[in-house]
């Protein structure tokens, strides 16, 4: 997808010196986004199909492992709300722990963030695609 990203814009810059009509140019540029449009769903096809059928298996594994990860994460963030308080008794503690924790969350491999972006974004598509569907609630 980037790489086709990265020909849109040269070739509607080129189409904008070649074709001197506006309303052609404007036509050539609107067949152009419908091609980028057509090769992008088609990836998002392909994509959201592995998701689903992972969603849609009766294995409890692998259908709970997306929303489990989620709640790993929640779980992490909602960890601020102690840090908060134990910060208010015991400053230094807090600054101890949050050092620790910075320390492990830096040494996390980049990956592995990408992994939970694309991960949550793709349980949300998954999700909404099942319920417009009627498949879910």
């Amino acid at each position: 997808m980037a790489f086709v990203d990265g020909l849109i814009g040269p070739i509607a810059s080129i189409i904008d010196k070649i074709i001197p009509d506006p309303k052609a140019r404007d036509t050539a540029k609107l067949e152009l986004l419908k091609l980028q449009g057509s090769q992008e769903l088609e990836n998002i096809k392909t994509q959201l199909s592995g998701i689903l059928a992972e969603a849609q298996s009766a294995d409890p594994w692998t259908s709970r492992a997306r929303p489990s990860f989620l709640y790993v994460m929640y779980a992490m963030l909602l960890w601020a709300i102690p840090m908060g308080l134990i910060s208010a008794v015991q400053p230094e503690t807090a600054a101890n722990i949050a050092a620790g924790m910075n320390a492990y969350l830096n040494g996390l491999p980049e990956p592995l963030y990408a992994l939970f972006g694309t991960g949550y974004l793709g349980y949300t598509v998954a999700r909404q695609w099942g319920i417009s569907r009627g498949t879910e609630k």
